[in-house]
């Protein structure tokens, strides 16, 4: 499946007393990877929301391996884990400049109709970006 990876430099307002990156960030940092990767295929959140799809996170399971800290240069990489249905599920990997993992991380988005407010098929533009 679809790999995408970016670079974030850690912000000292990202980080607790300790120097560590706040573990309520990760979400962040995942969210920021997921549209990255949508993006990249050319597909955009504010769009699907103009087009009356909403896709909010259903399930979110982040293992912390290994505390980010201050000015650390991680990298956040993001997979779809399977082909889409009414969700879209992802993995990710977040690394230190080092390499080292820090945290391995899982989604689970459900596309939404906005008119109904009940899950739908993923849209086929979705599903034929994802096949290009």
């Amino acid at each position: 499946m679809k790999i995408d990876e970016i670079q974030i430099r850690v912000r000292y307002g990202e980080t607790d007393q300790m120097g560590v990156v706040y573990h309520g960030n990760y979400a962040q940092y995942l969210e920021i990877g997921r549209i990255e990767w949508l993006r990249k295929l050319g597909i955009s959140y504010k769009n699907m929301e103009e087009n009356g799809v909403m896709l909010p996170v259903v399930s979110l399971n982040i293992n912390y391996k290994k505390s980010a800290v201050y000015d650390d240069v991680i990298n956040v990489k993001t997979k779809l884990k399977s082909t889409p249905t009414a969700k879209i599920e992802f993995e990710y990997e977040i690394t230190n400049q080092n390499g080292e993992i820090l945290t391995l991380a899982t989604t689970t988005l459900v596309f939404i109709d906005m008119k109904t407010n009940r899950p739908m098929k993923a849209p086929q533009y979705v599903l034929d970006a994802i096949n290009n």
